[in-house]
């Protein structure tokens, strides 16, 4: 069956399903429509700060929301899905190294991560730079940050070909964090960047540059925590002249009448208070710690109707701005499981917005060329998994997964180290690892980046063009590398957000790292630049070990045009570093 063949039978399949079920479709799947998302229930009177014992999560039967789908052979159950995905595609595997757009209005705290739930920490850097840069958080809160944020010198088709020209082949682009705020003109989200703020839709304009440049993207959600996470607002300073003085979470829609945001419910964007469950509010001011297992056993209806609006907010991506991956952040086996970060609910959204976009995908293009990240899910087909900052000891062939990692933090705040040599040998430890990577690029509240920022990236992009066949299109080799053993393990990046650390870490010419390129040749990685005329021998591949297969028959230096002096021995590969290479930072022998 040819593609137009199988697009029409797909679309005479889902008008006929939708003419029964009443939802509207077209060549492109489900249309979805506002109706399609109930009122916010009604919501219990608050009991008691920790009184209230969260429901087990092991005895609570998953739901199943039944959001309409796109009809396909997807189904909105992990074992259709694993069924029917045909295999994470080629494209992923030959980008290798992408940039996260983490960007949004949680940059104007200049704070770093979490400032919109920090700010309602009292003594805080975030809580102190608010004061300063805003107002007390009971007067001036996070919504009134959003409606003065003004990202005016953003411009995504710049930063779009600056990202390219670094060597990324693919952009990560944040379309909801932790803050509940969508960065498109979202249907069932009402505290959007077209309503409130920029009056732009942030993630169309990156969405166009990719387009224009020819480069894969994705969008992300991280709107699973919201729900906990913004606990914080609901609170007040425990000291001081404010003391006792409830922050702007208690507001609600009636208090908005003729203020700036009238019209716009505060529960829409802060959730509502959780408090009442056991550890929820002391687990609220610890640096990083969702409510403890189970379910929010006393609020069933608001937590399907705010699983069913995560759903439809993902799904009004995918049907509007077409992306080739999208990516659910989180702890657990994946959002809504009653576990990890997923707590307070249990149900089948993740199911559904994957069953849809994949159908949609067949739909509109006669094949599933995308991927569904669901963060720290076991390996399984039909995901990838990511993980945040360290690198697995050894070799990772489970699952394609991707290490992301923000240069600074995942939202800016001044002096950041920004060093290309950190961000080039990231790169390496994982792909050798058999992964993909994504860096976040700190940007400042307007949108624009530092002059020093801009330069790293050039320098990055420098080294891919000279090195990007032993980087694009590879895969981890027999080993993946050798050098310095701390603690028993390979001396290994440190983890982290990339930063003066990651700088200063010591690295010698004898520390090596191994890919086998897309023409299945062997590269070798010095994590730093031999000095002139040093013998770099590289054991791995002694006549005496069964890693060497045959005799090697060539040796070349990426990026030199000389010849080099070598030989392969009962040592190991032994090759002297040219005295007139000019090269920085690691260097790429290839090996035949």
């Amino acid at each position: 069956m040819n593609k137009k063949m199988l697009i029409a039978l797909g679309a005479l399949m889902l008008t006929t399903t939708a003419s029964a079920q009443q939802y509207k479709t077209d060549k492109n799947g489900l249309v979805l429509e506002k109706s399609m998302l109930p009122e916010m229930p009604a919501i219990p009177t608050p009991e008691p700060i920790g009184s209230v014992k969260m429901g087990d999560s092991k005895t609570f039967e998953e739901v199943q929301l039944n959001i309409p789908i796109t009809k396909g052979p997807f189904k909105p159950n992990w074992k259709s899905i694993e069924a029917n995905y045909p295999g994470t595609p080629q494209w992923l595997r030959d980008a290798k190294f992408g940039i996260w757009v983490h960007f949004g209005p949680q940059a104007s705290g200049e704070s770093g991560d979490w400032y919109a739930r920090n700010l309602y920490k009292q003594g805080h850097l975030a809580y102190n730079n608010h004061l300063k840069r805003f107002g007390h958080p009971s007067e001036v809160g996070y919504k009134d940050v959003l409606h003065k944020w003004n990202p005016n010198k953003l411009n995504p088709e710049y930063l779009t070909k600056l990202y390219q020209k670094s060597g990324a082949r693919f952009l990560m682009i944040q379309g909801v964090h932790h803050d509940n705020y969508d960065l498109w003109n979202s249907k069932f989200h009402p505290w959007n960047s077209m309503s409130v703020g920029p009056k732009r839709d942030l993630l169309r304009e990156w969405v166009n540059a990719c387009k224009k440049y020819n480069m894969r993207y994705g969008v992300t959600f991280h709107h699973e925590y919201t729900w906990w996470w913004w606990q914080t607002a609901f609170g007040s300073d425990a000291t001081g002249d404010k003391a006792g003085v409830p922050y702007d979470g208690h507001l609600t829609l009636k208090d908005g009448k003729g203020k700036w945001w009238e019209g716009l419910d505060p529960r829409r964007l802060y959730g509502i208070d959780l408090r009442e469950y056991e550890d929820v509010d002391a687990n609220a001011h610890t640096a990083w710690s969702p409510p403890k297992a189970g379910i929010f056993s006393r609020h069933l209806d608001y937590c399907k109707w705010y699983a069913t609006e995560w759903a439809l907010r993902m799904m009004d991506v995918t049907e509007n701005y077409d992306p080739d991956f999208i990516y659910t952040d989180g702890t657990a086996e994946g959002p809504f499981t009653g576990t990890g970060t997923g707590t307070g609910y249990k149900c089948n959204a993740m199911q559904t917005v994957i069953a849809d976009y994949y159908n949609r995908q067949l739909l509109r293009k006669g094949k599933v060329d995308a991927f569904s990240i669901v963060k720290f899910r076991h390996p399984t087909n039909g995901t990838v998994n990511t993980a945040e900052f360290d690198f697995p000891d050894t070799i990772n062939t489970s699952q394609p997964w991707i290490r992301e990692a923000p240069v600074g933090d995942w939202f800016y705040a001044p002096n950041f180290t920004y060093d290309s040599g950190s961000m080039i040998r990231f790169i390496i430890e994982a792909i050798a690892r058999d992964g993909n990577v994504a860096l976040n690029i700190p940007m400042r509240p307007d949108g624009s980046i530092e002059d020093a920022c801009v330069t790293m990236l050039n320098e990055v992009g420098d080294w891919m063009r000279i090195n990007g066949e032993s980087v694009y299109g590879s895969k981890a080799w027999k080993t993946l590398g050798e050098g310095e053993i701390v603690n028993g393990k390979l001396k290994k990046l440190p983890g982290g957000g990339l930063g003066k650390k990651h700088a200063q870490f010591k690295f010698n010419a004898q520390d090596i790292r191994f890919t086998v390129g897309k023409n299945n040749d062997l590269y070798a990685f010095c994590m730093n630049v031999p000095s002139a005329s040093q013998k770099v021998i590289i054991h791995a591949l002694s006549t005496d070990k069964a890693l060497a297969d045959q005799p090697i028959k060539k040796v070349t230096l990426l990026g030199y045009k000389g010849k080099l002096s070598w030989q392969q021995t009962a040592q190991g590969l032994e090759v002297t570093y040219p005295k007139d290479a000019k090269l920085k930072t690691a260097v790429v022998f290839r090996i035949k």
